[in-house]
């Protein structure tokens, strides 16, 4: 193992996944089909918070954004742009990302992708990456109960991998949202990086042990820690 690490649990879209606009895209789209008009006072506000709560579960975000009939049916909407952009070839790796990925699992670390996403949104990004066989489990809010920024993801990586010991986990993100969710988790090492939704800024005034350009940054502060 890398620095005695059994399990790092790395987020999707922004993290190891090149967003360049395509969550912002659907979460667009959903709110569109939902009646609040891009411009709108409304539609702004909405820009704001979908921003701020990066990372979160969409159906959360929703909700607190929308009435409950909306907020599902936004949910919806929001799966099948982001799915329709996947399935357009408009999503890629992060530069080096799963080289990382191999590299770990070599030094027997397990690898878990966690996201914001529903499952089948998830799932279709991983087969549109070919990542299946790259990694050892990807969960969402759907799989384990509560989203970012509670920890229940990071639990269920670490009971699905058999992993008792929070001081082994190290948990990877680009959010507010992703580092909260380490730190309420207890994972010996909470690592924020810059390749996506938040910048340094942000980051830095949430929980961390480290902040990295990118993830392939991630195996000196693993050695290190």
């Amino acid at each position: 193992m890398i620095g005695s690490f059994a399990l790092v649990v790395l987020d999707m879209a922004g993290t190891t996944v090149r967003d360049d606009g395509a969550v912002d895209e659907a979460f667009t789209a959903a709110l569109t089909s939902a009646g609040v008009a891009p411009g709108s006072p409304r539609f702004d506000a909405a820009r704001v918070y979908v921003r701020d709560t990066m990372g979160q579960s969409k159906s959360d975000v929703f909700a607190a954004l929308l009435g409950p009939e909306e907020a599902g049916q936004a949910t919806e909407d929001f799966a099948g742009a982001y799915e329709r952009i996947v399935a357009e070839g408009r999503v890629a790796p992060i530069d080096g990302a799963l080289e990382v990925f191999r590299t770990l699992r070599a030094h027997g670390v397990g690898v878990c992708l966690t996201t914001g996403f529903a499952p089948r949104t998830r799932d279709a990004l991983l087969a549109a990456l070919g990542w299946g066989g790259e990694i050892d489990l990807a969960l969402s809010p759907a799989d384990c109960g509560r989203g970012r920024p509670e920890p229940d993801m990071i639990f269920g990586a670490m009971k699905g991998l058999g992993v008792a010991d929070a001081g082994a986990v190290a948990v990877v993100g680009d959010t507010v949202s992703d580092l909260e969710a380490g730190t309420r988790a207890g994972a010996r090492a909470v690592v924020g990086v810059l390749s996506g939704a938040h910048d340094r800024a942000t980051l830095q005034s949430a929980p961390h042990t480290d902040l990295i350009d990118d993830v392939t940054q991630l195996m000196g502060v693993l050695t290190r820690s």
